[in-house]
């Protein structure tokens, strides 16, 4: 479980919603096995798709985030549920690439040249659908990019996952300032200072971790909030607003891969029923096998 912190500052120019995601990108490194970069990449299209997900009205409500291109990572999906749920893939968990010229892990390299695909599904006839060119490939920049482009919304997104020597996550976090209607032009101007000069994110949460040992995890977030806008004149710094939560949660069931093997068509459904007399399915997000025995099979065929 990941805490989210809401707020807003004190002149009511801008809102942030700031998490710390350790476990949950831990979590998806071990399901899916993925190399550094794969998990560096794949963390943050997590926690970018958890923080834009708060803005869902339902809880039902999902938000689908894609990122895909020309390069080895070649796809990253992320979906997200109004009630906090979090689940992902990326389609190369395996994708290596030489460090970049600062030593940090090449995302954007490992994806190319692509389009980023926000789908919102509102419970409404037909979903939201967003599509920009990839700015970077670096994940923030891209959904940066596409909150001014595609929803009119200024905004900044920081997302940083950091690992260990044992390919595991130290720690995985971000953070979404948005503008707000009215904001004051001096606000801007020390939001962009602030923005110019923070640190990578995982710098920010690292530092918190040692100095706020033994306090919640709510509490930690806090920290976090108070080390980032630490600068931030007084008449701008946040106030928080609200607690959420985010977690990984994958939402796949025997009912739900059925309706897959329906899709595929009873010409080709009789021949797997034929020719193999059974069929294994795993699901994308969480690596679950799903076995259908051949009467299983059959009693699909015959409801298609």
């Amino acid at each position: 479980m990941s805490k989210v912190i809401t707020a807003i500052d004190k002149s009511g120019s801008y809102s942030v919603s700031l998490t710390i995601t350790t476990d949950m990108v831990e979590e998806a490194r071990k399901i899916h096995n993925t190399t550094p970069l794969a998990t560096a990449a794949l963390g943050r299209v997590l926690t970018g798709a958890g923080l834009m997900s708060l803005d869902l009205k339902s809880e039902e409500n999902k938000l689908t985030v894609q990122f895909k291109g020309d390069g080895p990572a070649r796809q990253i999906l992320a979906t997200a549920y109004g009630d906090g749920r979090v689940k992902g893939y990326i389609s190369n968990p395996d994708v290596e690439l030489p460090l970049r010229a600062d030593g940090h892990l090449d995302v954007g390299a490992s994806l190319g040249v692509g389009d980023l695909t926000v789908i919102k599904d509102l419970g409404m006839k037909e979903p939201y659908v967003g599509t920009i060119a990839l700015v970077s490939g670096e994940i923030a920049d891209d959904l940066t990019a596409y909150h001014y482009i595609s929803e009119q919304q200024n905004a900044s997104v920081a997302l940083g996952v950091k690992i260990s020597r044992e390919r595991k996550v130290l720690c995985a976090g971000g953070m979404i300032i948005k503008m707000l209607p009215g904001a004051l032009e001096e606000s801007v101007t020390a939001l962009e200072d602030m923005i110019g000069k923070m640190p990578p994110m995982t710098t920010s949460i690292e530092k918190v971790m040692v100095r706020s040992a033994g306090k919640t995890e709510e509490g930690i977030v806090l920290d976090l909030l108070e080390e980032i806008f630490k600068d931030m004149p007084e008449e701008f710094m946040p106030d928080k607003t609200e607690t959420r939560e985010i977690r990984w949660e994958c939402d796949c069931s025997e009912e739900r891969l059925e309706q897959i093997l329906m899709t595929i068509g009873r010409k080709d459904l009789r021949e797997i029923i034929d020719e193999d007399g059974q069929a294994e399915l795993v699901c994308q997000f969480c690596e679950k096998k799903y076995f259908f025995d051949k009467a299983h099979l059959e009693r699909i065929y015959e409801q298609m």
